[in-house]
This record gives C-alpha cells, sequence and structure tokens, in this order.
C-alpha cells in the first residue's frame, strides 16, 4: 500500500514543482520589498528624531506582536471592506513585505546603533553630511554586524510564507493539502513540502553560517 501512495504521490511532483516556484515568488518578492523597507525603516528607527523612532518603533511592535495569520486575513479580507480589493498573492506579497520590513528594522537599527558614536563624531569633523556619514562610514561597517542574522531572518520568514497558503497562494503548503486529500498518507506528503522547504533555506542557512564564521574571525583580528 505504502509503495502506491508513493508512486501517486512521484505522479504529483510537477504540482509539488508548481507549488514551490509560487512559494519561491511569493518569498523572493516579499524578501526585497522588505529588505528595501526595512533599511529605510532602520535608518528612521536608529536617527536622531524622537517622534519618527517612535512611529516606527509602535509599528514594528504591533507587526511584531500580532500572529501573522491575522495580518494575512486583514490584508485579504478586511481590506477590501475599506475598498482595497485584492487578489491572494498581492495580499500574500504585501502582507509577507510588511512583516520581513518589521523584523529587517530592527536587525538594520541595532547594526547602525552598534557603530561607536566616536565614528560619527570623527565624519562629522571631517566635513561629511549626514547622508555620506550613512553611506561611507556607519552603513559599511553595520553591515558586518548586520548580514548574518538579515540572512538567518530571511529563512524564518520564507518558512513563515507557509501561512499564505490560508488564503489560497499556490505554495508548497497549499499543494501539500490538496494532495494529502488525494494520497492520504500524510506523512508521505508532509515529508516532501518539508524537502522541498529544506531545498529553498539550506543554501541560506548556510550563508548565515559561513558570514557569521567570517565575522567572527574578522572581530577576533580586530
Amino acid at each position: 500500500m505504502l509503495s502506491i501512495y508513493f508512486s501517486q504521490l512521484m505522479q504529483s511532483l510537477p504540482f509539488f514543482l508548481k507549488g514551490l516556484w509560487g512559494t519561491v515568488a511569493v518569498s523572493g518578492l516579499s524578501l526585497l520589498a522588505g529588505t528595501v523597507l526595512g533599511l529605510v525603516w532602520g535608518i528612521m528607527r536608529a536617527s536622531r528624531y524622537k517622534t519618527l523612532r517612535l512611529i516606527i518603533g509602535a509599528w514594528v511592535d504591533l507587526i511584531r506582536g500580532t500572529p501573522f495569520l491575522v495580518q494575512i486575513f486583514i490584508a485579504f479580507f478586511i481590506l477590501p471592506e475599506v475598498g482595497i480589493q485584492l487578489e491572494a498573492f498581492p495580499a500574500a506579497v504585501i502582507a509577507l513585505s510588511n512583516l520581513s520590513a518589521c523584523f529587517i528594522c530592527e536587525i538594520i537599527a541595532g547594526g547602525i546603533l552598534a557603530i561607536p558614536s566616536g565614528q560619527r563624531e570623527a565624519a562629522t569633523a571631517s566635513g561629511l553630511s549626514s547622508y555620506q556619514q550613512l553611506r561611507f562610514v556607519v552603513l559599511p561597517q553595520a553591515l558586518r554586524v548586520i548580514l548574518p542574522p538579515l540572512v538567518g531572518q530571511y529563512v524564518l520568514l520564507i518558512k513563515d510564507s507557509s501561512v499564505v497558503s490560508a488564503i489560497g497562494v499556490l505554495d508548497v503548503t497549499r499543494v501539500g493539502w490538496l494532495t494529502v486529500q488525494r494520497v492520504p498518507e500524510g506523512l508521505l506528503v508532509f515529508g516532501l513540502v518539508g524537502v522541498l522547504y529544506f531545498v529553498i533555506c539550506y543554501p541560506l542557512i548556510q550563508l548565515s553560517n559561513s558570514l557569521e564564521k567570517k565575522l567572527t574571525v574578522v572581530t577576533t583580528r580586530l
């Protein structure tokens, strides 16, 4: 019986590959948008403007403190009630981009604030503008602190993308739920789902580990 289920599962492999593409698409777009937005928010979060810091901080705390499933439902079911009609895929991308931006914002802000104040003072004494300080002094140094946790956060957010299946986005998890109704062997079906997520995440995990090791070596030399 198990061999029959396995054969049926292999016949569904093209369907799983379609779901894999869905996961890559929603995750890739969301992480790209989330990284850009998170960089901007992170710079604002670490700025000297208290009001700006408080506004960004309140939004970040709200998003990080509520379930992503609720955020997805708001984007897909609640926004249409106020005139913003979204299909499942763009609703998923918007919600996941916002979630990504909030976590990435904290990583960016933490990296910027980790730079000693003396660096900024020296840059100011050299006549650099605030923008030049950020571009040429602060961000290049903060990058060493930011990159390892940023890549690690990407892995977590890719796994969080499985929640978008709740609104009908055809990702790997959604394909798994549809397949298990036809191939009633949950261990095989969701074992394959797990393998596909691993295929996506493992290179990022290795990259994160490599960056952490390189950062440790550089820090030790300094």
